[in-house]
């Protein structure tokens, strides 16, 4: 049965640069993509979210060049907690599956590799 899974994803930017955001996000998505085995059509939405220190370009943006036309895409800044991780992008992945959820891998890569245990670094 096809189901609507979730799966979680962060790394961090080197810099507050659009090359620096998109080449992260655009890593980020790849390996979430390529361990996941999940076909672009698959993908109904990716909700991304950046610390406020993250302005210089929409980590969706990433998610366009990779072809990704015809997928829902929302970025937004997260709140912000003491001493949490700085130059961070994180999304959401909501993907038509039927996978269960302990097949699930999410990916943390870079500075946010500490964020999860569980996570594919």
């Amino acid at each position: 049965m096809l189901l609507v899974r979730g799966i979680r994803g962060a790394t961090t930017a080197d810099n507050n640069t659009r090359e620096s955001i998109v080449e992260s996000t655009v890593e980020m998505l790849q390996k979430m993509v390529d361990i996941n085995n999940i076909p672009t059509d698959d993908i109904a939405a990716a909700i991304f979210t950046t610390t406020e220190d993250l302005n210089a370009e929409f980590p969706a943006t990433a998610a366009r060049e990779l072809g990704w036309e015809y997928v829902a895409l929302l970025d937004s800044h997260e709140m912000k907690v003491p001493d949490s991780q700085s130059q961070c992008i994180r999304v959401l992945l909501l993907v038509n599956t039927t996978k269960s959820s302990a097949d699930i891998q999410n990916v943390y890569l870079k500075g946010a590799s500490n964020l999860r245990s569980r996570g594919i670094k």
